[in-house]
């Protein structure tokens, strides 16, 4: 008769052979444990890289001039030429924070106040009006494609919460002023203070950053070249808020 010397070992190896996971399950950890490892490093890399470089334009940029290549029209011309916060006047900052994002400083990416007050005027019938704050267009912009998926959106808040982790407002505010979009093919104010008023960002005056601010909503349908009246009421408006927003972002 055979006496097994350790019957309580062999009960612990059999116990933890029950609890081990199967091949299979280990391979789908494994491979998930992966993708999240290179989402992570294609996520974080990125943005940490261009804390103080780049970006190199905007996924929004390269798809207007992709789609002139194929569609038209032929003569697109795309305008952009990136310059730092410190040669961009005050005015331009602060017009652009009072028209798009008035608490620019004090919330950490999303606008929650703006986001409940969009959809008690939707509730009323009012329709939905947008509340992304400058953080989230930067991330929209930079980093991922037109669109209103759900898919997009949550990639969105991902990005807004990196933008806001790894840079400055100052940081986030001169990407923005450097990708937003001012008319067919024109994007960042140094091309648009160039393209309109044959200045610089540098030498925009008040006036001017206004009615460059009053077309952000939409750039395809509203013209800072020939302004409609509701350009111009919004022009008046946004002076208006300039003076009671604060001090915009300084240059680092």
């Amino acid at each position: 008769m055979r006496i097994n010397p350790d019957p309580d070992g062999a009960r612990r190896a059999a116990a933890r052979a029950r609890l081990k996971p199967p091949p299979r399950r280990r391979r789908l950890w494994r491979w998930l444990l992966g993708a999240l490892v290179l989402w992570l490093t294609l996520s974080v890399v990125p943005v940490a890289l261009m804390t103080h470089w780049g970006p190199p334009g905007s996924t929004f940029m390269a798809l207007a001039w992709l789609r002139a290549q194929v569609f038209g029209p032929r003569d697109f011309v795309l305008r952009w030429q990136p310059v730092s916060l410190a040669q961009m006047s005050l005015a331009a900052r602060a017009a652009v924070v009072a028209a798009e994002d008035q608490r620019f400083l004090r919330h950490r990416g999303f606008d929650f106040e703006a986001i409940d007050l969009a959809l008690r005027q939707h509730r009323a019938g009012q329709g939905l009006r947008g509340a992304s704050t400058i953080s989230q267009q930067v991330a929209k912009n930079v980093f991922l494609w037109p669109g209103h998926s759900w898919l997009r959106k949550g990639l969105e808040a991902w990005f807004t919460l990196l933008l806001e982790a790894l840079w400055s407002k100052a940081r986030i505010l001169e990407v923005y002023l450097n990708v937003a979009q001012f008319g067919a093919g024109v994007y960042g104010v140094q091309a648009a203070s160039e393209y309109y008023f044959g200045g610089t960002a540098a030498t925009l005056t008040p006036d001017q950053a206004a009615l460059l601010a009053a077309v952000l909503p939409n750039p395809r349908r509203l013209h800072v070249a020939a302004p409609s009246r509701y350009v111009r009421q919004r022009q008046a408006w946004i002076r208006r808020q300039m003076a009671s927003v604060g001090p915009p972002p300084r240059a680092r």
